[in-house]
């Protein structure tokens, strides 16, 4: 059930990107993810206030169980993690093709794993080293494929951008996998939607308010409430399969990141694209190290 739950979230997280690509394109980032935020809020908000007002939800997965401070402390350091993850991300990828974005993502897991061997003293095998080597290979040539388009990945910020939200992204998952052993996964997701508004509310203010007539200008955009639709329904099935007690994190992140073939193909089809060839070959070579991740793993 875990790893369909797995792959159920990989697709939406896919999508998820090409809204988000959408959605940043010509438009300023801040306003788009504190958007992003307030959408999601208002997802969960109603199944918190449903949790307290009434026993509607009582004993279904909706449900929000009470908690206190010595839980939302937990669940207020993921959200600053996440949020600070996000920042770097929807940065890289305003001004990086999602061809390029999508599978330095996808190499997420290796970082996850091999945090797994440093916190959780998982070790890895034969299959997962190959993984990781296939890893560092495509990462090699994602490079030289982005020097085609003008993109130095050892001097252009935006690269740095991505690879910092994919370092903040794995210690996120790591995160994750010590609060669903410990805490309802509703309450994590939940309350974890609430806290990011807030902080958005506050980076708003001080960081785009201040200078949003000499910046790009915000403008409204339908891909914007989606991007917090997919998002939350995806991370809905990931903490659930997080949640269960046979599921493996490092399994679990490596389907996840298999939404970089959603957004590959988008970045082809919809938004035209360069380089696709070399590009292929370096999302070929991405897949197979997840897949040897997964032989790996089980």
């Amino acid at each position: 059930m875990w790893l369909a739950l797995a792959f159920l979230s990989a697709a939406l997280l896919g999508l998820y990107d090409v809204s988000k690509k959408q959605a940043l394109r010509d438009n300023a980032v801040i306003p788009v993810l504190f958007l992003n935020t307030f959408f999601s809020m208002l997802i969960f908000f109603p199944f918190i206030t449903l949790s307290v007002v009434s026993d509607v939800l009582d004993g279904t997965m909706l449900y929000v169980p009470m908690c206190g401070w010595e839980v939302h402390k937990y669940i207020m350091l993921k959200a600053v993690i996440v949020l600070s993850s996000w920042i770097f991300g929807y940065f890289g990828m305003k001004h990086l093709p999602i061809t390029i974005v999508g599978p330095i993502n996808a190499t997420r897991p290796v970082m996850v794993l091999l945090g797994a061997l440093l916190i959780f003293g998982e070790r890895l095998n034969a299959y997962q080293w190959v993984g990781v080597l296939l890893a560092m290979v495509s990462f090699m040539l994602l490079s030289r494929s982005g020097k085609k388009e003008g993109i130095d990945f050892r001097h252009n910020r935006w690269i740095f951008f991505v690879v910092m939200s994919s370092l903040l992204g794995a210690v996120s998952a790591l995160y994750d996998k010590f609060l669903m052993q410990r805490f309802d996964s509703m309450v994590v997701q939940s309350w974890f939607t609430v806290y990011q508004f807030f902080i958005m509310c506050v980076l708003v203010l001080v960081l785009w308010v201040p200078v949003r007539h000499k910046t790009t200008p915000f403008r409204w955009s339908w891909a914007i409430p989606f991007i917090s639709v997919f998002l939350c329904v995806a991370d809905f099935a990931y903490f659930t399969a997080l949640a269960q007690e046979d599921s493996l994190i490092s399994v679990v992140s490596m389907v996840r990141r298999g939404s970089v073939v959603v957004s590959f193909l988008c970045g082809a089809l919809l938004f035209r694209e360069k380089n696709l060839r070399s590009k292929a070959l370096d999302l070929l070579l991405v897949l197979l190290g997840m897949l040897f991740l997964y032989l790996g793993s089980r």
